[in-house]
């Protein structure tokens, strides 16, 4: 399998190069990431109407929750897209994409979609259409993510269809497990005569019951059947058929003793198997069998379409959602006029840790007198009695960072 890819979104103020000039402060981000990173690209952010600093705090906030929940709703898809493929994550990986594109790809060509949230709203006005985004499929449309009724509607549908084609598969494999099993599961349809049983010939007080018995317990089927339970037909064993692992035989009993002497069997391991005899049973069978494969094939088509759909939407919210509060947060960390540079870094799961603390080591001094510091003027460990907004996209795992930063991590 390829390494998993995840993505530090930063922003930083320009004045980190003395320039101030964007495309050296990129070069800058990349030159500290150096090894721990395969690429840095601009992050086109555009030019959103700012409110008041209440607003932007409490927007900030709103961003907050809703980036949660659009990655919650992603993850849950994904899990239930892994479990459609049989656990395969370079299968499911095949149906990760977003607008046609891989994800890598989305992210380094990101651009705002203005036509569906248009820029030159104001920030409350774009963050009320995103809490409205939905994936644009039949089999699911979700209004309102941050409605109570409908926030889990792409997981609950994910999941709906899912479950019916889990019902559908442990239906198939039983109807396999008729066709293929051992003697202890299989139909016995094409194997015993109905002619065998006493009941198909009118039998008031005597009735047949076959019985599949483990390979290792023939003997002592044969040596104690007849005194498991009263009233065992002397001698009415007969010998059906065999496999590796069962023995198939019909018992005579009298009908009154019958539970007992189903009871004894199981008792002893053996395996009663219920039969009913049916004219063209076989062949109906096999038609139910083939029913079976074409509906669990069609609704495999349809949950995979599904979460494929639903994934991708979802990433696409969740990146905008990202994006937006990203803007929010530059304006409350460096203020106006803005003068910022903001950056994708793609690096993976082993390499991001290292890529972070390289970052963090080049622009502690923007955080000011937030961080607790040595003699030497190095940063020593984080001082919590600094007041100050708490900046979410500048804190990863309730951690501060002394620049905007937000992960993208959708496996």
């Amino acid at each position: 399998m390829s390494k998993h890819s995840t993505y530090l979104l930063l922003s930083l103020p320009s004045s980190i190069t003395p320039s101030g000039h964007q495309k050296d402060a990129l070069s800058h981000i990349e030159s500290t990431v150096g090894s721990s990173g395969d690429a840095v690209k601009a992050l086109p952010i555009p030019d959103f109407k700012i409110g008041t600093l209440d607003a932007c705090l409490s927007q900030s906030d709103e961003l907050a929750k809703l980036e949660g929940t659009c990655k919650g709703i992603v993850a849950k898809v994904s899990d239930t897209l892994r479990n459609v493929v049989d656990g395969d994550d370079d299968k499911a990986a095949e149906h990760k994409a977003v607008n046609d594109k891989p994800l890598d790809a989305y992210l380094s060509s990101f651009s705002w979609n203005k036509v569906k949230y248009r820029a030159d709203k104001p920030i409350s006005e774009l963050i009320s259409l995103l809490q409205k985004a939905s994936p644009h499929h039949p089999l699911c449309m979700t209004p309102n993510l941050t409605d109570p009724q409908e926030i889990n509607s792409i997981d609950n549908d994910v999941r709906s269809k899912f479950n019916q084609y889990n019902s559908l598969r442990t239906n198939l494999a039983t109807l396999h497990r008729k066709q293929s099993g051992n003697l202890s599961t299989k139909s016995l349809l094409s194997i015993v005569n109905p002619k065998i049983l006493v009941q198909t010939s009118g039998s008031e007080h005597l009735e047949t019951h076959l019985v599949a018995v483990p390979s290792s317990n023939v003997k002592d089927f044969n040596r104690s059947y007849e005194t498991i339970s009263p009233m065992v037909v002397p001698r009415s064993a007969y010998f059906v058929d065999s496999d590796s692992e069962f023995s198939l035989y019909a018992v005579t009993v009298f009908k009154k003793h019958s539970q007992e002497f189903l009871h004894k069997s199981r008792e002893r391991k053996w395996v009663p198997r219920d039969f009913k005899a049916q004219e063209g049973g076989k062949e109906s069978e096999l038609k139910e069998l083939h029913k079976a494969e074409a509906e669990e094939k069609r609704v495999w088509g349809e949950i995979l379409r599904l979460c494929r759909t639903g994934w991708g939407e979802g990433v696409m919210a969740a990146v905008h959602v990202v994006v937006l509060r990203m803007f929010v947060e530059t304006v409350l960390r460096y203020g106006l006029p803005l003068d910022f540079v903001a950056a994708v870094v793609k690096t993976d799961t082993k390499r991001s840790e290292k890529a972070r603390k390289a970052l963090d080591s080049e622009f502690s001094y923007l955080a000011g007198n937030a961080f607790g510091r040595d003699s030497k003027g190095r940063v020593q460990k984080e001082d919590t009695s600094m007041g100050g907004p708490e900046v979410g996209a500048g804190q990863e795992g309730g951690e501060y960072k002394a620049y905007v930063s937000c992960d993208i991590d959708f496996d």
